[in-house]
């Protein structure tokens, strides 16, 4: 039954799904589209919200373009690669193999949303080598399904904020922080976690069928041989006191930082650790030249589309469509409702403002008033916003972008599955919201 539904999705996806950067651009259309004809701005001021955001997003596409490089990096130099492949040899099926992906992928997103890009797309292509004739697309699809736990875990951008002193939201709430125990550590978030670490894996498992040989096969590329130092340049090059040298000194930082108290493991600083990292296990600078350049060849799509979702979140904050969508969800709330109405209008949401941070900008104002009103749990209906931000990165292609571009895949290559994990999972969250309201 589960395979027959998987192929179904897959084949309608394969079929229409086009590339993330047509998607990209019909959003940015429907958008204009919609806040012209729903708000009161004109098309002309519609326009300007466009392209006034057009690069509001430009730190954040830089930093996501250096993750993709800084991961690709490190999971190409040898030791890690040795490591990777002596796991992905452990596993004995390609039925564990899809299990054993979407463990690890949701494991590493728990830690840090940016750790889970890198590492399920990474450990899923080791896979793949190990068990040749395995269903790729549907062991990309299973590390990508691993990412929907990140804004359950400890990189969560809105439990993170609603914690910390001083947020936009503290004066909603009469100066109220709402701690980590309320909303990560919350019964709910825990049941939750535990359910989807368990059923999701299971439910890729279970759609596991043999794949045709002759396509979706990952290949390894040509390792490099090392050269013969010929000048002293050459010998500059390849010599590791270079690497040493400049890995003490970023390395030394970050030291000087965890001492001073002042170490947090936010994106710049996975950043860093991946440079830093990844020069190190590179050991030559010229090694660690040469992965870098094939990693930058991978940071094209990001860097393409990234601005156009910048536009579009313009439009949606400043035109206030965003406003009107989580609206028309409260409306109909009541205090044991309104926690999974606010599930549903933000995995809504996030398909035009696809960042937790920013989601949260714009849904905050109207749904924890009408918790207040309603008097409803308000850390559960935050987290309802989380968890609907991550919910439906599943159909979106904005987050799927860097696990892409290391696979070597297509949005419409896992789009069938990742469709399949998105009703389970929604299914999952619907009740735990109606339960723990």
């Amino acid at each position: 039954m589960l395979q027959k539904m998987a192929n179904f999705f897959d084949r309608i996806m394969r079929q229409y799904t086009p590339d993330p950067f047509v998607i990209a651009i019909a959003l940015s259309a429907i958008v204009i589209i919609l806040a012209s004809l729903t708000t009161p701005h004109s098309t002309g001021e519609v326009l300007h919200q466009w392209g006034s955001g057009f690069w509001n997003l430009i730190t954040f596409t830089l930093q996501m373009a250096m993750i993709l490089l800084g991961g690709y990096v490190m999971a190409t130099s040898k030791p890690v690669q040795w490591l990777l492949h002596r796991l992905a040899q452990s596993v004995r099926s390609p039925v564990m193999a899809i299990a054993l992906a979407t463990f690890v992928a949701g494991i590493a997103s728990w830690l840090n949303w940016g750790l889970g890009l890198v590492v399920g797309a990474f450990f899923a292509i080791e896979l793949a080598k190990a068990h040749p004739g395995i269903n790729f697309r549907l062991l990309v699809a299973s590390s990508y399904s691993g990412f929907l736990l990140w804004h359950g875990g400890l990189s969560g951008s809105i439990p993170l904020l609603l914690n910390t002193k001083g947020n936009f939201t503290e004066d909603l709430m009469g100066g109220r922080i709402i701690p980590l125990s309320d909303t990560l550590f919350s019964p709910f978030n825990l049941v939750v976690l535990a359910s989807l670490f368990v059923l999701l894996p299971l439910l890729n498992s279970l759609m596991a069928k043999p794949e045709d040989p002759q396509t979706f096969l990952f290949t390894n590329e040509p390792e490099e041989q090392d050269r013969v130092a010929e000048t002293f340049a050459d010998r500059l090059d390849d010599s590791p006191v270079v690497t040493i040298v400049l890995a003490a000194m970023g390395l030394g930082f970050l030291m000087q930082q965890v001492l001073r108290g002042e170490f947090a493991l936010d994106l710049n600083r996975i950043n860093f650790l991946f440079f830093f990292i990844g020069l190190l296990l590179h050991w030559r600078p010229r090694r660690f030249l040469v992965a870098a350049l094939e990693g930058a060849k991978k940071t094209g799509p990001i860097l393409i589309q990234y601005p156009l979702y910048a536009g579009i979140m313009g439009v949606m904050v400043k035109s206030g469509l965003a406003d009107s969508m989580s609206q028309v969800f409260v409306n109909v709330a009541n205090a044991k409702t309104l926690p999974l109405l606010t599930f549903f209008s933000a995995g809504l949401v996030n398909f035009f403002v696809p960042s937790g941070g920013g989601q949260w900008a714009v849904q905050a104002p109207v749904v924890i008033p009408a918790a207040q009103q309603l008097g409803a749990d308000i850390p559960l209906t935050a987290m309802a916003v989380a968890w609907g931000d991550s919910w439906t990165n599943l159909a979106q292609p904005f987050w799927a972008l860097p696990l892409l571009a290391i696979a070597g895949l297509k949005i419409r290559d896992i789009m069938g599955y990742c469709l399949m994990a998105l009703l389970f999972s929604g299914l999952i969250l619907s009740v735990g919201l109606l339960i723990f309201a």
